[in-house]
């Protein structure tokens, strides 16, 4: 299922963010609504949204046959790959504020990008043994060419014989609008800043407290709470990064302090059971 949070993509999601760690097999796929409000076009541009949809599977250990399994995905949803040019661009992916990267390439469909696939090396600075397959899918996008649409807002949302047709724009447009201003010029920076503070200090207080509960006297790291502090500072940090009121040298500090983060929340979901702890 989502994640019923503010994430800038897919892979912010604990099942891959968190699961990709440690020794166990896994095995997830949902759809990930997400949040660039960096991307925000007032929904006038064809297809960048501050605000869309991801379709994103994690695989550990990777399957060999990870890049045939894709383009069957592809073949499955109605991507004809003998009419379509089909590309894997090689474009490593990093995601700087997780302490993730990854060897991959960007899948691009007659010039545009609709995917990303990935081998995870590393994330919240730990070493991901096994390697994990990831497959993003901008579904938007994807949507586009299966329906033969060229602008995201043009694209029906149910059956067009539908009692009432509705298409994207219909749904999203005013939404687009209103956030688009919200994330540019709106959004009140003073709480932002001080809701970033707030973010990190219960994220680094939540994984200093003791591993025994007194309450039910097991032991229980909270790495899933502290992370969710964790994706708040971040989507709190684009707002700020969105909003224009951080200089180069403190978008690197921010991000940096973002990174500090996930760092923590790796380091504490290695020592549960789901990260392979052994007591």
């Amino acid at each position: 299922q989502p994640y019923d949070m503010e994430v800038g993509a897919g892979t912010f999601h604990p099942a891959t963010t968190l699961r990709a760690l440690g020794t166990k097999a896994w095995a997830a796929a949902y759809v990930q609504p997400s949040r660039r409000p960096t991307d925000g076009r007032y929904g006038e541009n064809p297809n960048r949204l501050q605000h869309y949809y991801q379709y994103q599977v994690l695989i550990k250990p990777s399957p060999p046959d990870l890049q045939n399994l894709y383009l069957g995905s592809l073949k499955a949803i109605g991507i004809d790959t003998d009419l379509h040019d089909i590309r894997f661009v090689e474009d490593d992916w990093e995601s700087p504020t997780l302490g993730a990267w990854g060897l991959g390439w960007e899948v691009w469909c007659d010039g545009m990008e609709v995917s990303q696939f990935t081998y995870f090396q590393q994330v919240g600075g730990h070493d991901c043994t096994p390697v994990s397959g990831e497959l993003t899918y901008g579904l938007e996008r994807l949507a586009m060419y299966v329906l033969g649409v060229d602008h995201v807002m043009d694209m029906p949302f149910n059956d067009p014989s539908a009692p009432i047709a509705l298409k994207y724009g219909d749904i999203f447009r005013q939404t687009e609008e209103e956030y688009s201003r919200h994330n540019f010029d709106g959004a009140n920076t003073e709480n932002l800043f001080q809701h970033f503070k707030d973010a990190e200090a219960e994220c680094q207080r939540l994984l200093a407290m003791d591993d025994l509960d007194p309450r039910s006297g097991k032991r229980i790291v909270m790495a899933h709470p502290a992370y969710d502090q964790c994706i708040k500072a971040s989507h709190l940090f684009n707002l700020l990064d969105a909003r224009g009121v951080i200089s180069v040298t403190e978008r690197q500090a921010y991000i940096g302090r973002v990174r500090a983060l996930a760092k923590l929340c790796a380091d504490a979901f290695v020592r549960t059971d789901a990260g392979g702890y052994q007591a």
